[in-house]
């Protein structure tokens, strides 16, 4: 059996991580007991969600062990196995990290997959994985959006941002999108169809009021739903535009993942608003993911959709594929490929 190359997490991050909080080692690949199989990975999902695994504690998830591999979503083929339903040569899809080879058990969280309804095998980590999925629920469940409201996506050129804006114009809103520089307004506005397009990186860090009047600027009736993924200074423009009873659906504060929290200024609009805040994750509609996927299968069909991926290729590259997520030079879904 080949060895097993293993990007292990060996010290805690204290703010932005750096490639020293990490190693690349190659170990033996482990032997299986009953009930037990062999995946090889050949992608991987890179998530902001990896950086707030990395700590201590205070996530959703226990912590990442120290010495061990990181956990990432994965998809990959069964190479050997002992647990029944699943065969070597399966495509299979799970929970696992970025190493070679993955040890899956019957029960687990990694479940076979079919290449042949997809476009692309990749399309698993993106439209119909968590991505697509927390675009889907965390919009209409969350955020319940109405015909003719304003919707308002920050990180909008993301992968779950990017779909939210497709998703409101599919369900008759006006779609305004927060991005990082020219191109990717451009594309938020050329290939994924909102209605306006606004550049934090026209504006000073903690600018908040000139980002505030773009913000008005671009939606002149006000703001009925934000789908919230930065945080910060962005969050706070956001919440002073909000119409009476707006939502927020809160997805991610990826600004404040790598410094000490700063916390939103403006609250106190939701009290003025009777608006309402609601955090959102994509794991409490697992049961639900067969409508969602199949949902927007037709809309991608139907060229309603379009989902660009990012997919970088090789192990040894981890590190800085997964910093492409904080410093904004991802385009579409970040992906890094294990298995050459």
């Amino acid at each position: 059996m080949p060895d097993n190359r293993r990007f292990l997490l060996q010290r805690r991050p204290d703010g932005e991580p750096v490639a020293e909080d990490f190693e690349l080692v190659t170990q033996p690949t482990p032997d299986l007991d009953e009930g037990q199989f062999l995946i090889r990975n050949h992608y991987a999902s890179l998530d902001p969600a990896m950086r707030g695994w990395m700590d201590a504690g205070g996530n959703y998830m226990p912590p990442v062990p120290l010495g061990s591999a990181m956990r990432a979503s994965t998809i990959g083929v069964v190479e050997d196995s002992r647990a029944a339903g699943f065969e070597p040569g399966q495509w299979v899809m799970g929970l696992n990290a970025l190493e070679d080879y993955s040890v899956g058990v019957t029960g687990g969280f990694t479940q076979p997959i079919d290449p042949a309804m997809v476009p692309h095998v990749t399309n698993y980590l993106s439209i119909f994985g968590a991505v697509g999925m927390t675009a889907y629920f965390g919009f209409l469940d969350v955020c319940a959006p109405k015909p003719g409201e304003t919707v308002l996506v920050t990180g909008a050129a993301g992968a779950v941002g990017s779909l939210v804006g497709q998703l409101a114009k599919i369900h008759d809103c006006r779609a305004v999108g927060i991005a990082g520089g020219a191109e990717k307004c451009a594309r938020l506005t050329g290939k994924y169809g909102f209605d306006a397009a606004i550049d934090y990186k026209a504006f000073a860090r903690d600018d908040e009021a000139g980002l505030s009047g773009a913000i008005a600027d671009a939606c002149p009736g006000g703001v009925d739903v934000i789908f919230e993924n930065v945080g910060g200074t962005i969050l706070d423009a956001g919440l002073m535009n909000l119409n009476l009873y707006g939502r927020v659906g809160l997805c991610g504060l990826i600004s404040e993942y790598n410094t000490a929290p700063r916390g939103a200024r403006n609250l106190w609009q939701l009290i003025v608003k009777r608006a309402s805040i609601r955090g959102l994750l994509v794991s409490d509609y697992v049961e639900r993911f067969g409508e969602g996927a199949a949902q927007m299968g037709q809309w991608a069909a139907a060229g309603q959709l379009a989902i660009d991926e990012h997919i970088d290729v090789g192990l040894e590259h981890a590190f800085d594929s997964f910093m492409r997520l904080f410093a904004g030079t991802n385009d579409g879904k970040m992906i890094l490929q294990i298995a050459r």
